[in-house]
């Protein structure tokens, strides 16, 4: 997994700062910025979240690039819906010799990680299979609607891919591109920061707190797993770490 904070909102801490001081003050629009510094915006920061009061945050966003990640994980991110994806497609890109993910508790069994390393190899070989059928299908389909040999090739290509991916595994590797404002960040990270999390997201979202907390540290110095900011709300599903899960929490949010 590779996971790249491609940009942000400059000045995050700035920005929400000031739109704190919209809100709670008569300033105008123009001079919202006028004599913010760090210290200020921190302060308006530390306001808002003892009060509880988190759209200024909205206002600031980031970017990330991440490779390296199933399928399994793309079903599970796009749930969060206040958020903005572009997705590595299996329609247009060729899937012939495609990586995949291997999760840690097959790779560290043998038994489990032979049958599984079989079954990608069965992917890639279905998958090469069923395009090459229906390429050559489509192929004479378009050769006889009059199209030139090249168009006919590349056309026939593509449609064929688009039903070949469905032999496709949910360990099939992806890139994805993420784009969250911090609000959305803050839920993103109480929810998939926790122990009870599926493993792959948790890595993911670890380490899109490190990121966030060198860029904005007021912003995310609370954020984490919902055992961060309190009991753990799992109830008899607790995994009985919260002490654990706080400190590694706390290790991510440290300046470099």
């Amino acid at each position: 997994m590779k996971v790249t904070l491609i940009t942000h909102t400059p000045e995050p801490e700035k920005i929400i700062a000031a739109a704190a001081r919209l809100c709670y003050s008569d300033t105008s629009a123009a001079n919202l910025m006028e004599g913010m510094n760090d210290e200020k915006a921190q302060s308006f920061v530390e306001m808002l979240s003892a009060m509880g009061h988190e759209s200024p945050i909205e206002h600031i966003t980031f970017t990330f690039g991440i490779e390296g990640v199933s399928r399994t994980l793309l079903a599970q991110i796009t749930r969060h819906r206040i958020a903005s994806f572009s997705v590595q497609s299996q329609r247009y890109v060729r899937q012939d010799n495609f990586q995949y993910i291997t999760p840690p508790a097959i790779a560290d069994n043998p038994e489990a990680s032979g049958i599984y390393l079989k079954a990608m190899e069965n992917a890639v070989r279905d998958y090469n299979r069923i395009s090459s059928i229906l390429e050559e299908k489509y192929y004479q389909e378009f050769i006889n609607q009059g199209i030139s040999e090249k168009k006919a090739r590349s056309s026939a290509e593509k449609k064929a891919i688009e039903d070949a991916r469905f032999v496709l595994p949910n360990s099939c590797e992806t890139k994805i591109m993420v784009t969250m404002n911090a609000r959305s960040l803050l839920n993103f990270f109480k929810l998939r920061c926790c122990n009870r999390a599926q493993w792959e997201i948790r890595e993911l979202a670890c380490e899109m707190l490190r990121l966030c907390s060198q860029v904005a540290p007021s912003v995310f110095r609370n954020a984490g797993a919902s055992c961060c900011n309190g009991n753990c709300p799992e109830g008899k599903m607790s995994c009985g770490k919260a002490e654990e899960v706080r400190k590694y929490m706390a290790s991510l949010k440290k300046p470099l």
